[in-house]
């Protein structure tokens, strides 16, 4: 290699990390805005007396905007016919808006769930986007870079939960500080590079969403991510939920639901480092096993959690941040795999449609997960996550071989 190739080689290194960090930004900061109200929701329960019905959909609408937008995105092909980065910004900066127009409505009215599923639909403009422009970037480390991409997602979705510790009972300056920072990221966006592997759609092709049946590697990540979100979105949504009702047998009420936020905070945060790490030997031991190792530590956990629920305050919080750890790694390595199998060109589209048919199995796990919960307990329902990794790892077996 001359002087001049090494010169080039330094430039584009440079050039793909730099790039990196900026999808990393905009990722975590609009990807933020999705948990923000399920964040709050105690203390703007207490203070709008939101009813337990209200207060589900307000979680529940997110993703059923999401879904609208990630079909709405996929069928269009409008991540692979436009350029990323503008679609990346642009759903970022509306995500911001339409979360800061929550200040103006009544938040137990339908206004509200419009909003909140606005924000959604936007978000779909986000984070699989962001996955279409980092896989540009690479291919023998593209579990490494969709990892750090679902990375910066998992410690964004876990943002709001400490800024709500942070804030206390304000609310208000927890959703004005999640929109700031989301419009700073939304900016930032305007200042990544596409990268040699990016190849964009020369023509309209919505038949290219079939290759999600007809692909046969393409159907099993789809299938195993599935069994994933099963799990995932119940997990995080009702983390500091479930940990209330567990440490409130333990210590007086107030302390609890502090502690269980906090506990929420660790948890999610914590899945974020372990998706790079996952990445990163998953491009050496293979994507498929990185992910059925990850679900197997989740399943497991999941039932651990069931048994234990109700003893000692410190094995709570122990095992919650051990499944946290545990429950998102394999969610890069769906994504990696639909990038391996897909066309260059479809797989924005293929990704996009990946997220819409996940998030679309969680309207109906986060919609019944607390109403299960009452009738049954939360180790009942705690344990029965086990499931959706153990069909993950069904789906993935042949990948695995």
């Amino acid at each position: 290699m001359t002087g001049e190739d090494k010169t080039e080689a330094a430039a584009a290194f440079r050039e793909k990390w730099r790039t990196m960090a900026i999808l990393t930004f905009t990722a975590l900061t609009g990807m933020s805005l999705w948990f923000l109200t399920a964040a709050v929701l105690p203390d703007i329960a207490a203070e709008q007396n939101l009813s337990d019905v209200a207060q589900r959909r307000l979680s529940s609408a997110v993703q059923a905007g999401f879904v609208i937008g990630a079909l709405l995105i996929a069928i269009s092909g409008i991540a692979d016919r436009l350029d990323p980065r503008h679609v990346l910004a642009a759903s970022a900066f509306f995500t911001a808006m339409a979360t800061l127009a929550l200040l103006v409505v009544p938040l137990g009215g339908n206004a509200a769930l419009f909003l909140r599923a606005l924000a959604g639909a936007l978000m779909a403009g986000v984070y699989p986007v962001a996955m279409k422009i980092a896989t540009g970037w690479g291919l023998r480390d593209r579990g490494l870079l969709v990892g750090i991409i679902v990375g910066a997602l998992t410690f964004g979705k876990a943002l709001p939960f400490g800024m709500s510790w942070l804030g206390g009972e304000n609310w208000r300056g927890v959703l004005v500080a999640g929109v700031a920072l989301s419009v700073i990221g939304a900016a930032s966006a305007f200042f990544a590079r596409l990268g040699p592997h990016h190849a964009r759609a020369a023509q309209f092709r919505p038949d290219a969403i079939f290759m999600a049946w007809t692909n046969r590697k393409v159907r099993a990540a789809y299938l195993g991510y599935l069994g994933h979100m099963f799990e995932l979105y119940i997990f995080w949504t009702w983390a500091s939920v479930a940990a209330g009702a567990w440490f409130v047998l333990r210590l007086p009420e107030d302390e609890a639901i502090s502690l269980a936020k906090l506990t929420a905070l660790l948890a999610i945060t914590s899945g974020a480092p372990a998706c790079i790490i996952a990445g990163y030997y998953a491009d050496r031991l293979g994507r498929a096993r990185i992910a059925i190792w990850s679900m197997a530590a989740s399943g497991t956990l999941a039932v651990l959690t069931g048994i234990a629920f109700g003893g000692p305050v410190w094995l709570g919080i122990m095992l919650f941040v051990l499944w946290g750890i545990a429950v998102v790694p394999d969610s890069a390595q769906f994504s990696a795999l639909v990038a391996d199998a897909a066309p260059p060109e479809y797989a924005g589209s293929l990704l996009t449609f990946q997220t819409a048919l996940g998030f679309g199995l969680t309207i109906i796990t986060v919609e019944v997960a607390l109403p299960l919960a009452q009738a049954f307990g939360w180790p009942i329902l705690l344990a029965t996550l086990a499931l959706g990794p153990a069909f993950g790892i069904w789906s993935l077996r042949r990948e695995m071989r």
